[in-house]
């Protein structure tokens, strides 16, 4: 792997540090590509239950690093943005940004495509495209809307105006505010809560609640029915009754629990 991005696996938690300090870790075209391959990574790896998503070097990320000059149609530069887009908000497991410095542009739409964010005080944010020539991208028109409301999104994005923390959290747009010296214990233990969650009724929530979004009432009710049976089959469900009748934490596996039909059968003769 690239050493644009690096990848820690501890605990089942997954991080993935974006590493170009010196351009505050905007993205360029290997660091999107690094990036997008190591989130698809993410689902295929069952040992992965939660994944947090910073910056190195004191900033979150910058933006994309549109410094360096390429020859190519700029539709197949967006689709590297819309390929790491997809797959961020496509993950089964938990998703944290921790945002220590600057969020703009896309750096800040990626981290509003967690599923949580956390920030220290001194970090600040912009949908810096409007002061750029660019209209939003990285998801910014679809997520933005939803967080904040129609207004809000339109102030943000067509004023581009740099908040602080304190806004953006009681925007909606940071879950928790944490010091710089906090921050880094605060999201480990967050990370390992989802981890040590079940990785099937959670991954199952995420979906519900994001298509929830633009579903009706109805649909969304639908959705639920649907997607509860599934929690019943794995051992999760029962480990969730045994552990509160022995008044103990539960250890979610996510593991299947029906039987197959060849073992049904087997047993049945």
């Amino acid at each position: 792997m690239s050493d644009v991005l690096l990848i820690e696996d501890r605990g089942g938690v997954r991080t993935l540090t974006l590493n170009r300090p010196h351009r505050k870790n905007a993205i360029d075209v290997e660091l999107w590509h690094a990036l997008a391959a190591a989130l698809r990574a993410v689902d295929t790896d069952d040992s992965v239950r939660a994944v947090v998503l910073t910056g190195a070097g004191g900033a979150f990320c910058s933006g994309a690093d549109i410094g360096t000059g390429e020859a190519i149609h700029p539709r197949r530069k967006l689709q590297r943005l819309t390929d790491v887009a997809l797959a961020l908000h496509n993950l089964t497991v938990p998703s944290v940004a921790k945002v220590t410095g600057v969020a703009v542009g896309a750096g800040w739409n990626l981290a509003l495509g967690c599923d949580l964010v956390v920030a220290t005080p001194e970090s600040k944010f912009c949908q810096i495209f409007a002061k750029r020539g660019l209209s939003v991208d990285l998801g910014g028109s679809w997520l933005l809307p939803k967080i904040v409301g129609l207004q809000q999104a339109k102030r943000l994005v067509l004023l581009a105006d740099m908040i602080d923390a304190a806004e953006a959290h009681r925007l909606g747009l940071v879950t928790w505010v944490r010091d710089a010296d906090a921050i880094d214990a605060f999201v480990d233990e967050v990370a390992r809560r989802l981890a040590d969650g079940p990785p099937f009724a959670l991954a199952q929530s995420k979906a519900l609640l994001n298509d929830g979004a633009t579903a009706t009432f109805a649909q969304a009710l639908g959705n639920e029915a649907r997607a509860q049976p599934g929690n019943f089959a794995t051992a999760d469900s029962g480990e969730a009754y045994s552990a509160f009748a022995a008044k103990r934490e539960p250890k979610f596996s996510g593991e299947w629990a029906v039987p197959s039909s060849a073992v049904v059968e087997k047993e049945q003769n």
